[in-house]
């Protein structure tokens, strides 16, 4: 028995699928973070429990989001329907099978691609052996009963009703273990690529804008294209990372701008936003992504506003500039590679943005380094931030948190003594 024990552990290590924490699962919701039509909001399309069957869309706005045209489109038959979601209205479309699909959510003359993938969860495998154990185990405890009633020896009646046991214990084990055990992949799942276990090139980038010389004041599309470290070509395959395809950061030079986006997939390989700039000079672009089966990566850019800075404005109210008492940094001195704790003050009650309670997005004066770190949570209306700052020198800073007021942004700098 030891050495069956031995065999199922050994099989369970070598088994066990590698952890995907980012990875959409059978029976899991897929939430993904939008800016489109000057809106800030969360797609969440829920999880599928049966095909033909209902696949619900909703929306979640901070602090509200336009009403969404929806086209569902089948990547294997071409099947479409269409339907419109807005918060508190969803949508019910209807899928006729697992496998991949195309979502195109359109407002306000923008429209994204989400592609994604309908899975329906068809159990594990081993459930076939936990039962069939029972059933097993059950008829030759019956079938010892009886033969120990006829034969007055007994012997065969132990024989019969031991194996009755290992099968009960055997089952016993794979309940126990199942939490550990391999799961099978549901229906429509994608077959994992030959090349996994060495990973993918890591992505290059090209960002530009459209037009290629934005005016102070005018809209304007950000454009970042993405491109296969090795072959070349578009990539199309990255993961959810933190509820959104793609996290943007674009900030001004002097940090007086700064924009925390999720840009809409436009075609293969293709993320834009439109954006506003309201001063001249040269902006800083910083893309946080992550490929399937291969590392997270933080891609840097830029581009050049012309034309005439537009007078100060009063601040949005959704934005609150950093008044005395809003932000505590501890030690008040921060040291050079140790960990400092950025406290910020809230108004209203923060509730959960892009899975977290609240992002603290750090970036170098000269623009070389930028750091993206979490609240997890921290009760009552403070949020706290663990951060170590690489290097001396001064450090522009963001604090975002989400009420039902919309996104909050706290601006304030660091600095770092040599």
């Amino acid at each position: 028995m030891i050495r069956l024990l031995c065999l199922v552990g050994l099989l369970v290590v070598l088994l066990a699928s590698p952890a995907a924490a980012h990875d959409v699962k059978a029976g899991a919701d897929l939430r993904l973070a939008q800016t489109i039509a000057g809106a800030e909001l969360t797609l969440v399309i829920k999880a599928t429990t049966r095909v033909p069957g209902p696949l619900r869309v909703e929306v979640i706005g901070f602090p509200s989001a336009p009403t969404l045209d929806l086209r569902l489109r089948s990547v294997t038959d071409g099947r479409v329907v269409t339907g419109t979601v807005a918060p508190g209205r969803p949508a019910q479309l209807r899928v006729e099978e697992t496998g991949p699909h195309e979502l195109t959510v359109a407002a306000g003359g923008e429209s994204a691609v989400i592609p994604f993938r309908v899975l329906v969860d068809r159990g594990s495998g081993w459930e076939f052996l936990i039962y069939g154990g029972l059933f097993v185990a059950g008829l030759l405890l019956v079938g010892g009963l009886l033969t120990g009633a006829f034969n007055r020896r007994g012997r065969s009646a132990f024989v019969v009703t031991a194996v009755a046991a290992a099968g009960l214990a055997v089952a016993a084990l794979i309940v126990i273990l199942d939490p550990w055990l391999p799961a099978g992949s549901p229906d429509g799942a994608e077959p994992r690529p030959t090349d996994s276990l060495i990973g993918r090139p890591y992505v290059q980038r090209v960002v530009t804008t459209v037009p290629a010389s934005p005016e102070v004041g005018e809209e304007f599309v950000a454009r970042v294209e993405l491109f296969d470290g090795s072959t070349g070509r578009p990539v199309d395959d990255l993961t959810i990372h933190h509820e959104a395809m793609a996290h943007l950061v674009v900030t001004s030079e002097d940090g007086r701008y700064f924009r925390h986006v999720h840009p809409l997939r436009t075609a293969p390989g293709r993320l834009e936003v439109r954006l506003r700039a309201d001063r001249p000079g040269r902006y800083l672009t910083y893309v946080e992504l992550e490929r399937t089966d291969s590392g997270g990566q933080l891609l840097t850019g830029s581009f050049t506003v012309t034309g005439t800075a537009k007078p100060e404005s009063s601040p949005d109210p959704a934005t609150q500039e950093a008044a005395a008492g809003a932000v505590t940094v501890t030690p008040a001195v921060p040291q050079v590679g140790r960990a400092a704790t950025v406290e910020v003050a809230t108004t209203g009650t923060p509730r959960p943005w892009l899975g977290m309670a609240g992002h603290l997005i750090v970036r170098g004066a000269d623009g070389e380094f930028l750091g993206h770190v979490h609240e997890m949570g921290t009760p009552g209306s403070r949020l706290r931030f663990t951060f170590s700052f690489p290097a001396p020198g001064r450090y522009l800073a963001w604090a975002q948190y989400a009420t039902d007021r919309g996104i909050t942004t706290v601006p304030f700098t660091v600095e770092v003594p040599r």
